[in-house]
């Protein structure tokens, strides 16, 4: 506060002389203690005594001087909520905002110094409300925020004291009403008012004034003070009234009033009309006095004081104020404290005693007395005076006062000249070592600040604790303490006082560091020992007691410490020594602390060898699914698989992880163990379970299956000759369940045991019907089909017959060695007969090679009348498709013919699709679809879209029809340019020679047509399809598909007739085909779907068009 006007004063003087000096605290024997956890202590012991020393040197309080220049000569000062204000002997009011000192506000009194003089300020708790009184009775009140100051003309008194409503005021910040208080007057009258600041034109401030109560000996009213209790719900109300020599105490019940307040103190007061209040009495010859309470939570609106202090001629009457007292004192504890000895001046040695303060200031833990010229404080906890300092005043300065800020708790003191500011941060300094040496350690150690205070507090609490026999708990403040370790077990150990002693180790333990491992290791194992040796102590009381006593204390007893021990075991395992704590347990004789230590420990090894040694097979199982390790899965399978199988197996299907190809030993083991034939086979369960649920491919597992299912103990039985007794079927169910369910392997469509392996096996203990199954898997069907019919089971030869469903023949060859067996070995011919039915695949034919000679037919006369008649049947059947196969053959004939002999009508201007010339000028092609090409520019088309098969085929009849022309003299110009048509305009004359070529066309001759074409086949980018194409050359082929057989020079001539008209025949022949490939349908039609492919710009064309 005030913190750029504050000049501190000069350092307090070193004698006091309030009895003798304090003593400087000497820190000896007391060396740094490595477990406590304060910092101050792991720096060294040479650190803290600095920082001790440093603490003990900071004053108590600390005196400043505001550096504030008064206009004129201070009258009379208060301080609430950090609002300052200052009466002056001109009548001009300073109010000052502490948090904003900068700002000073002025109001003047309208009164001259000779009519008016200020006497007392009176403010409230929330700083709003100011009254200013005056010797002359004349009373003025000041609202924060005011321009000028008000008169309360209706207060004709001199008012001494007054009582606010700090509740009320507190809790409502913005309320401009005083609310109900208590005024104190010279004349020993006391007033309820209430003032409001609210403007009303109606209304002037004074909104209530009542006298309520007035003094018998009419003293002035030095103190007032009320409080309303309890906080929560206020039913009740204290006053307390001082006078110079007299203090006053009013309680009852306060009148509930509205929220403006007035009129709650009538009733009250009016109890004591006729009894009085409760009265003490001080005298003295002094005309002023002053009360003063504490609260520690003063800034919160609903809290009480705790503390009282009036300011006597006697001395200080001080004590606590009890709100929960059903008696009309609440004061407890009162006290009177005589005033300190105090000197005459600063510098004088002599020493007055019974000097009477001018005012005084109550804080939390001392009484501020102020003096004319000097500051002191006592202690309100041991009457010692504990701080004195001199005021710096100037020639004539006067000192007036003393205000405190109850709710900010800072202390102020005036002079008609100057300020000071009382700072009291360290009044705290030594409280802890006054309730030390009262011996209330608990509350010495919440003000023990530093490691070396709080270590001297619980030293002496420990030291304190030992000799009242309180062992326990010195036991733990020793362990917070610096005291040797060495001294407080020798403590212990003499007194005789071992668990005591057990307790100071655990809390030792607690507190050591953990990287000092030797010695957290040694407490550990000392405390081990000490649990062991009570629990054997307590086993032999109550061993002894059990006959003569009541033995259940001790059992509780022992019980509550075996479970201390257990739990010891779990906090510090990581502490102890496994293979110590083993060899004193078992020392010990302690079987079930040694098999919780080896559990708490992860030592499961060992608890299920002791649980084996025991034979406790389930609780050896149950240890191991407790723990995560799979190693002792593996070494105890055998031994326990052997006595426990169910709840072995049980174990192991729940541990997923578990490796089955580790537990092989121990299943092979239990192969050989004798067990009930109606019980099921544990082992076989677990592998049953990992093949199918968890899906287990490895080889070995299913073998291992197969070998359970095939060498169990029914057949394992052997008779007294040692011969192995045969196999019961029913006994193969299980191994053909799993043979036939087992899983395959989805790439080679295998089972994933070893066939080999499982046949030989099978066959070893003569299982049939599995050696059948396993032949059928292997795909050798016929080996099985004998094997079954080599054990006389027929139906299962039946179904082996019937596995090759893709091959019908190998099916057939089976089905004959089933029909063989049943006729030649069975010989029942009606068997036989019956066996006909079962299969699609064999008719009587069949078989009848497999009767004997002489048969007598009689048996399947039936049969055979039965098989000839389906084959009659069949015959008729065929006859019949044969009939309706030769007429549809004629119908065809028919519309073949009619097809020949269809014509469509044309235009003569009609034209051709591709050329666009006049379709009648030569030969042409006309569609169903109405399209028309001329012949070389239909096969021009065509070649465009048909594939290379058809290509290749063109060019080969090409090439039959040049050999047919070159039997002869063949003139190139009668096969390019045959004789016009009659009726023709024109002839269309080839520019070049044309010729009909083979495959090797267009490779010397230059053509105009098949120039491209010749140039394009030593291009290695064209296709076979291309390079096809351009062989084939429209106008040549075209006068060949359309020429009959007689334009053909030497087709028909001469000797050679016969042969030429054979000739003739074949190109005709020839022709015709040729004009099937190429007219088998319209190009235009087609080539829009065989084009879809094809792009629009043909490949080394260039189309312009497409550019953007």
């Amino acid at each position: 506060m005030f913190d750029e006007y504050v000049e501190h004063a000069s350092a307090p003087a070193t004698g006091l002389a309030y009895g003798t000096s304090l003593p400087q605290v000497q820190y000896e024997g007391f060396e740094p203690s490595p477990y406590e956890q304060d910092v101050g202590l792991a720096e060294g012991f040479g650190v803290r005594d600095e920082i001790d020393a440093e603490t003990s040197a900071t004053p108590l309080f600390e005196l400043g001087r505001v550096q504030y220049t008064l206009p004129a000569p201070l009258t009379s000062l208060v301080v609430c909520s950090d609002i300052l204000s200052m009466g002056l002997s001109n009548n001009v009011i300073v109010q000052i905002e502490l948090s904003r000192s900068e700002q000073v506000v002025k109001i003047s009194i309208p009164r001259k110094p000779s009519e008016f003089t200020i006497y007392k300020l009176f403010q409230d708790p929330s700083g709003r409300h100011l009254i200013i009184t005056s010797l002359q009775g004349e009373n003025w009140y000041l609202y924060r925020g005011w321009k000028k100051a008000r008169q309360l003309k209706g207060f004709k008194m001199v008012i001494e004291s007054i009582a606010w409503n700090r509740a009320a005021l507190l809790s409502s910040s913005h309320s401009t009403s005083t609310r109900e208080m208590l005024i104190g007057s010279r004349n020993g009258t006391i007033y309820e008012v209430v003032l409001d600041a609210e403007e009303d034109f109606f209304k002037s401030q004074e909104r209530y004034l009542q006298q309520v109560f007035t003094l018998p000996e009419r003293h002035p009213v030095t103190g007032l003070r009320y409080d309303f209790f309890p906080p929560s719900d206020p039913r009740r109300a204290l006053v307390v009234v001082t006078t110079p020599s007299r203090i006053y105490q009013f309680v009852g019940v306060p009148e509930r009033r509205s929220e403006e307040g007035g009129r709650v103190f009538s009733s009250l007061f009016a109890s004591y009309r006729d009894t009085a209040p409760k009265i003490s009495e001080l005298p003295g010859d002094i005309d002023h006095s002053d009360l003063q309470v504490f609260g520690p939570n003063a800034d919160q609106a609903h809290s009480l004081p705790r503390s009282l202090a009036w300011l006597t001629a006697p001395g200080i009457f001080h004590g606590t104020i009890n709100f929960d007292s059903t008696s009309d004192d609440l004061i407890d504890g009162a006290q009177l404290l005589p005033y300190p000895a105090t000197s005459t001046s600063s510098t004088s040695p002599s020493v007055t005693s019974g000097e009477v303060p001018i005012s005084m200031a109550l804080t939390e833990f001392h009484f501020i007395l102020l003096y004319s010229d000097r500051v002191m404080a006592v202690s309100s906890l041991n009457d010692h005076l504990t701080y004195e300092e001199g005021l710096p005043l100037k020639p004539n300065e006067v000192v007036r006062g003393m205000a405190a800020d109850p709710v900010r708790k800072t202390y102020w003191v005036y002079t008609d000249q100057s300020i000071f500011e009382l700072g009291a941060t360290n009044e705290h300094r030594d409280v802890w070592k006054i309730y030390l040496e009262k011996g209330k350690y608990d509350t010495a150690l919440e003000y023990a600040k530093t490691a070396s205070h709080r270590d001297r507090v619980i030293s002496s609490q420990a030291q304190a604790f030992f000799e009242e026999g309180r062992y326990y708990q010195a036991a733990q403040s020793y362990a917070q303490c610096s005291v040797s370790f060495e001294e407080v077990t020798l403590r212990f150990l003499d007194a005789g006082e071992r668990d005591a002693l057990r307790s100071y180790l655990i809390s030792r333990l607690e507190r050591t560091h953990r990287s000092d491992l030797s010695q957290r290791m040694m407490l550990a194992t000392w405390l081990a020992e000490f649990f062991l040796s009570k629990c054997n102590e307590l086993d032999d009381l109550v061993a002894s007691e059990s006959v003569s006593h009541d033995v259940q204390n001790l059992q509780a007893e022992r019980a509550i410490l075996e479970d201390d021990l257990r739990h010891f075991l779990e906090n510090y395992k990581a502490n102890l020594q496994p293979d110590t704590v083993y060899e004193l347990i078992q020392g010990h004789g302690r079987t079930d602390i040694y098999l919780h230590y080896a559990t708490v420990v992860g030592d499961f090894e060992r608890v299920v060898e002791h649980w084996v040694l025991e034979e406790e097979w389930l609780k050896a199982i149950d240890v191991i699914n407790r723990q995560s390790s799979l190693e002792l899965y593996y070494r105890f399978a055998p031994v326990l698989l052997r006595h426990a199988p169910k709840e072995t197996v049980d174990s192991w299907l729940r541990q997923p992880a578990l490796d089955p190809i580790r537990l092989v030993p121990a299943l092979l083991s239990f192969q050989h163990v004798p067990r009930d034939p109606l019980s099921p086979n544990q082992a076989v369960r677990y592998l049953n379970h990992i093949i199918f649920e968890r899906d287990n491919t490895s080889p070995t597992i299913h073998n291992l299956v197969i070998t359970f299912h095939a060498s169990s103990p029914a057949r394992s039985a052997t008779s007294t000759s040692g011969v192995t007794a045969p196999p019961h079927p029913e006994d193969d169910g299980p191994l053909l369940r799993f043979l036939s369910t087992a899983p395959s392997d989805p790439i080679t469509n295998k089972p994933y045991y070893d066939l080999d392996y499982a046949l030989r096996l099978c066959k070893r203990a003569g299982r049939t019907q599995a050696c059948v199954h396993i032949y059928s898997k292997m795909g050798l069907y016929e080996n099985s089909v004998d094997l079954a019919l080599e054990k006389g089971d027929l139906e299962l030869a039946k179904i082996n017959a019937d596995m090759p469903e893709d091959d019908e023949q190998l099916r057939k060859k089976l089905w004959l060695k089933i029909a063989k067996y049943v006729v030649q070995d069975k010989q029942d011919i009606k068997m036989a007969m019956r066996f006909l039915e079962n299969t699609e695949l064999l008719k009587i034919e069949d078989i009848l090679p497999f009767f004997p000679d002489f048969v007598v037919i009689d048996d399947f006369k039936d049969e055979i009348c039965t098989a000839l008649e389906g084959y009659s049947a069949h015959i008729d059947e065929l006859k019949k498709e044969m009939d309706e196969a030769t007429q549809n053959a004629e119908a065809i004939k028919q519309d073949i013919a009619a097809l020949q002999k269809r014509f469509l009508t044309l235009n003569a201007s009609e034209k051709c699709s591709v050329c666009g010339f006049s379709l009648l000028t030569r030969q042409f092609y006309v569609f169903p679809c109405q399209h028309t090409f001329h012949a070389d520019c239909l096969i021009g088309l065509t070649k465009e879209y048909l594939p290379a098969h058809a290509l290749r085929r063109i060019l080969t009849l090409q090439t039959e029809l040049v050999k047919a022309t070159q039997n002869g003299p063949l003139s190139r110009n009668s096969i390019t340019n045959p004789s016009p048509l009659q009726g023709t305009p024109h002839a269309r004359q080839p520019s070049t020679q044309r010729t009909l070529l083979s495959a090797n066309f267009g490779i010397s001759a230059p053509l105009q047509n098949g120039t491209r074409a010749a140039n394009s086949l030593g291009k290695n980018l064209l296709s076979a399809g291309d390079r096809l194409r351009d062989l084939i050359i429209p106008d040549a082929l075209a006068s060949v598909v359309t020429a009959p057989a007689g334009w053909i020079p030497g087709i028909g001539a001469g000797s050679r007739r016969n042969k030429g008209e054979k000739d003739a025949e074949k190109v005709e022949r020839l022709r015709k085909e040729l004009e099937d490939v190429l007219a088998a349908s319209c190009p235009l039609c087609e080539s829009v779907v065989a084009g879809l492919d094809r792009p629009f710009v043909q490949p080394g064309e260039v189309d312009s068009s497409w550019d953007l």
